[in-house]
């Protein structure tokens, strides 16, 4: 016996998967956070985003850390994969990718917190790292964020051709 998704989610459990071509943050979906109470990290690392450079057409692939404390609403993982795979066939530079994908959880879930980083292969001899990060407004979060922005990447690691 096959048990009702929570919250009316689509993607989980369905009997086929369609991939969207085309940036597509509609598939995004959300369930209740069951801890409101509690101020925890949940962590996706989602080590095979693809995206096409805009210019050349080429692709980049990335490792993609995506961190954040919910609060009433999170992010479904299923639908989160297929989000990150509607990128596949976009054409973005490195930094405007991790700054959507961070805009687009904004508005979905209303996080208090969220970073968003990707670690983008090097392409003619240089990887890009873009990091970006978001605290909820007037609150300790916001603050949060400050301080981890700053302080990012204070010793970075060993590039050893990755």
């Amino acid at each position: 016996m096959k048990t009702k998704n929570p919250d009316s989610l689509t993607k989980l459990g369905a009997a086929a998967t369609t991939y969207s071509t085309e940036y597509d943050p509609s598939v995004l979906e959300t369930f209740e956070n069951k801890h409101t109470g509690n101020d925890y990290f949940v962590k996706f690392n989602c080590p095979e985003f693809t995206s096409l450079c805009p210019i050349t057409g080429q692709p980049d692939f990335a490792a993609l850390y995506i961190s954040y404390i919910p609060g009433r609403k999170m992010v479904e993982s299923k639908s989160l994969k297929l989000y990150l795979f509607s990128f596949r066939n976009h054409g973005a530079f490195h930094e405007d990718c991790v700054n959507v994908i961070m805009q687009d959880l904004i508005k979905l879930m209303k996080p208090k917190y969220i970073e968003v980083w990707g670690r983008f292969l090097p392409r003619g001899g240089i990887s890009i790292d873009p990091y970006c990060n978001y605290g909820k407004p007037d609150s300790e979060y916001e603050d949060m964020a400050t301080c981890r922005l700053m302080n990012h990447d204070l010793y970075p690691e060993k590039v050893d051709n990755r």
